[in-house]
């Protein structure tokens, strides 16, 4: 990589089917490498920073270049990042336009300490948490998520320029909108669905695994609205127009974890909610290794720093087999065993 957030440059080469870890202090770059990796996957950077903020100051464009290799394939991915343009993305030395066929090439699973927004945070990051997981299983649900997107934008546009008022002709274009997000919308909620009814018995497993509590952590799906969505739409078709937003629909639904049958933000420890959201990250992993028919890559940042003992070594004997990358600003975890371990110290990797 080259001029990548406050990488100058940078090459890495990390032990293959095994775990590598990064040691270097704060500031040193090691989010920047995990974050480079991470961004081969999905164009997208998990930590939610705008794309100008990946290209390292002072330069006008970053780099990112990757050899894959899985079974007999080798894989060639180069991407380059320029401020106010599209990224240029090239698979084989072949252009490609969507992020989809680079999810269909490489997947990574992210355990970071800012994961604990899953158990304490709004409802976004829970949708989110959901939708990244389909999204790796299968390319075809990004599409569908864009779509509804796209349409919830429109539809929203429409109901703000409308300032309350009806007419024929907005009614004409909300019915247009309102179809739409009707079969998008029920399209990825009913994949949600079942894509929770999937990941309930992983996080319930990995969960009792890290915290030994014998009341198990419960996944629910809550829609925001009865019956279906088009006529949910039709419902609330007057409250939307008061408040310019649409107010039903995938955009306003949640994920519940519930333990004991009641909150998880109000009933676990801070402890205990930190292996909550363990356990959704490596139910995830397991999920989108059945569907893909291979193991993503494992980036952990830092994500030992929060945890106790018993809870670093509970997550340890949870990781998956397959190739990880760990970085970490003190001394390795208890019980960790990697195949590696680089220093990364002002850019430079040894």
């Amino acid at each position: 990589m080259r001029d990548f957030r406050n990488l100058d440059q940078l090459q890495f080469s990390p032990s293959r089917g095994a775990m590598t870890v990064v040691v270097g202090e704060n500031g040193s770059g090691k989010t920047s490498l995990i974050e480079a990796i991470g961004y081969l996957s999905t164009l997208r950077s998990f930590r939610g920073s705008p794309r100008e903020a990946l290209v390292r100051r002072g330069s006008d464009q970053a780099w990112i270049r990757a050899e894959l290799a899985d079974g007999t394939r080798r894989i060639t991915v180069e991407i380059e990042l320029t401020p106010g343009r599209r990224d240029r993305v090239l698979l084989n030395r072949q252009r490609v336009t969507r992020s989809e066929d680079l999810l269909d090439v490489f997947q990574v699973t992210v355990f970071t300490p800012d994961d604990l927004v899953l158990v304490k945070g709004a409802p976004e990051y829970r949708r989110d948490y959901l939708d990244e997981v389909l999204e790796a299983s299968s390319s075809r649900f990004g599409v569908l998520r864009r779509n509804v997107e796209r349409v919830l934008r429109q539809r929203n546009t429409l109901l703000r320029q409308a300032n309350g008022r009806t007419s024929s002709e907005v009614i004409a274009t909300l019915e247009v909108w309102d179809r739409q997000l009707a079969a998008a919308g029920e399209a990825l909620v009913t994949a949600r669905e079942a894509l929770v009814t999937e990941l309930a018995p992983h996080v319930a497993a990995a969960f009792r695994r890290l915290t030994r509590l014998p009341d198990p952590l419960e996944l629910s799906y809550r829609r925001s609205y009865d019956g279906t969505l088009g006529e949910a739409l039709v419902a609330a078709r007057d409250e939307d127009l008061r408040r310019g937003v649409t107010t039903m629909g995938p955009q306003r639904d949640d994920l519940f974890l519930a333990s004991a049958a009641l909150d998880a933000r109000s009933r676990l420890s801070q402890g205990q909610q930190r292996a909550a959201t363990l356990a959704l990250r490596l139910a995830a992993h397991e999920v989108v290794t059945e569907r893909r028919g291979n193991r993503p890559v494992l980036l952990l940042d830092d994500a030992f720093s929060e945890l106790d003992d018993a809870a670093t070594a509970g997550l340890l004997g949870e990781l998956p087999d397959g190739q990880a990358i760990l970085t970490t600003a003190g001394a390795l975890p208890v019980g960790s065993h990697p195949a590696s371990v680089r220093r990364l110290a002002s850019g430079v990797l040894t």
